[in-house]
C-alpha cells in the first residue's frame, strides 16, 4: 500500500526532473516523497529491529 505510494511519488519527481519543471515543484515532490518514505520507517520500525 504504502509501498505502492511512495513509488508513484519517486516516478513523479523523476519525472519532473526530467521535464525540467520549476525547482519549486521539485522541492515540494522532493518533501512530499521524504515524508512518505519517514512514515514508512515508522510504521516499520518494529519489524526492522
Amino acid at each position: 500500500m504504502l509501498d505502492d505510494i511512495i513509488c508513484k511519488k519517486r516516478d513523479e519527481l523523476n519525472k519532473s526532473i526530467e521535464n525540467g519543471e520549476n525547482y519549486d515543484v521539485i522541492y515540494k515532490i522532493s518533501v512530499e516523497l521524504d515524508e512518505l518514505i519517514a512514515k514508512y520507517y515508522r510504521m516499520n520500525e518494529n519489524i526492522l529491529i
